[in-house]
């Protein structure tokens, strides 16, 4: 059974850091596209960061290039993302997906992702 479990959200100051972890079971992470996407109250579910297999390195939202750093332990199964000068405009709820189909074009696509966490929340204090 495939699943998906983040943890590692919570509530940080402006200028904090937090570092969220994806692990995965059921399938293998480093054999498909995988990232991670957010969605704050009222806006559509946006791709941050993302390994896709035919790019060489990883995708990154332009709004957090420089501050989150992607990764992934193939021993543990685990992606995680690194988030540090975390902004009150990065607060949302921030999933992990993968994409078993192989039918993603992008990261930008989040539709293209068929299997999701439940979501961890993170809250950036001003």
């Amino acid at each position: 059974q495939v699943q998906l479990v983040e943890s590692g959200g919570g509530l940080v100051q402006n200028g904090g850091s937090l570092r969220l972890s994806c692990a995965a079971s059921g399938f293998t992470l480093d054999y498909y596209n995988i990232g991670w996407f957010r969605q704050a109250p009222g806006k559509e579910r946006e791709g941050v960061s993302c390994f896709m297999r035919r790019e060489g390195r990883p995708y990154y939202l332009y709004s957090v290039e420089g501050r989150f750093t992607i990764s992934k332990d193939n021993a543990k199964n685990t992606m995680y993302l690194e988030m540090s000068s975390l902004k009150p405009e990065d607060t949302a709820v921030y999933y992990c997906a993968a994409d078993l189909s192989g039918v993603a074009r992008g990261c930008y696509e989040p539709g293209g992702f068929g299997s999701w966490g439940q979501g961890t929340q993170v809250t950036v204090s001003s």
